[in-house]
């Protein structure tokens, strides 16, 4: 590609990209000290992926996403998942209507635009599969009839990483659905000093949160995000990290074989080149560096590496393994 191509391109992606700094300002009336939550919500938003949070209760995940919904002017639904929830609780059911004698679907939570699955791993896995499959195939069948879900669709799920009596863990299989994990942490003491007074304000700031932009706006740089640039040699440097996760021994890193029982799959490699495709139009620009990639790296990968019970023993985590890979492998 020539240098004037890109030149141009960076242009369009940045008239493309204006609205992002709206929304930041819109979801900042509300969101304080979780920037990189909202950033990473739009990654998945406009790369068409679904994002795990996971984090202790009272950080503001549930608040996030419903703030950014009404921003987007788009629908938001919560389903908060419990040990007695059926599938027909989130994707809807047939309801007999005595006055007509005939059956009417009713619709479930999961369609809207986007859905907080609180406490995913609360529900048996005949829930949990439910929502996955719809998030996999974005459509629901209820009875006879096929629905479709309406788009932009995004799963925000959250699971509690202290209390784990009673849950039921998602399995590898299915987590690897999720485009994004991310590891919501405390804000800073400056951050909660301003949450402190702005909800002890006589007017709560933030409650009247506008939309800026429209779902169709989304859906138009979902186009733009996948227009990115992307350099053969940022392609082959996402390739050289995905593979160092299956054997490592080859960027030498033998000392991580018995440490990982498996590695990232295909599915970790797309997902890191269209993350790091919708990270570079989220800043604005035309092109994929490798600061992109290695920033989006840690969320795309987490939760696609299997630890052994050596690396277990030895307190070593999926963090610890893609920080090596990060240092070894070669950037471009």
């Amino acid at each position: 590609m020539q240098a004037v191509d890109i030149e141009a391109l960076n242009q369009q992606i940045y008239a493309d990209s204006a609205f992002i700094e709206r929304l930041n300002a819109e979801t900042a009336k509300v969101i304080v000290g979780q920037d990189r939550m909202i950033e990473r919500l739009m990654i998945g938003l406009l790369s068409r992926g679904h994002v795990l949070l996971e984090g202790l209760p009272g950080l503001a995940k549930t608040l996030a996403i419903s703030t950014l919904s009404k921003a987007v002017n788009a629908k938001f639904s919560r389903i908060q998942f419990t040990p007695d929830l059926l599938p027909a609780d989130i994707i809807g059911t047939m309801i007999y209507n005595p006055s007509k004698n005939e059956f009417s679907v009713r619709q479930g939570p999961v369609f809207a635009n986007f859905v907080l699955a609180d406490e995913i791993n609360r529900a048996p896995a005949k829930v949990q599969s439910a929502l996955l499959e719809a998030m996999q195939e974005r459509q629901v069948t209820i009875g006879n009839e096929t629905f479709l879900l309406e788009e932009p669709f995004l799963v925000l799920a959250t699971q509690n990483p202290i209390e784990q009596e009673g849950t039921y863990p998602l399995p590898e299989a299915q987590v690897d659905r999720f485009m994004l994990k991310v590891k919501i942490t405390y804000p800073s003491k400056e951050d909660e000093r301003e949450i402190i007074r702005r909800n002890m304000a006589v007017e709560k700031m933030g409650s009247n949160v506008e939309a800026v932009i429209q779902p169709e706006d989304i859906l138009r740089a979902r186009k733009s995000v996948r227009k990115v640039y992307m350099d053969e040699k940022i392609e082959q440097y996402i390739l050289d990290i995905v593979f160092a996760t299956r054997t490592p021994e080859e960027v030498g890193l033998s000392e991580l074989r018995p440490l990982i029982s498996y590695g990232g799959s295909p599915r970790a490699s797309i997902n890191l080149a269209l993350a790091a495709k919708a990270y570079a139009f989220y800043n604005r620009r035309g092109y994929v560096i490798p600061e992109d990639v290695r920033s989006v790296c840690h969320d795309v990968m987490r939760h696609r590496l299997g630890l052994t019970f050596e690396a277990e023993a030895e307190n070593i985590d999926q963090e610890d393994i893609i920080n090596k890979i990060l240092n070894t492998v070669e950037v471009p």
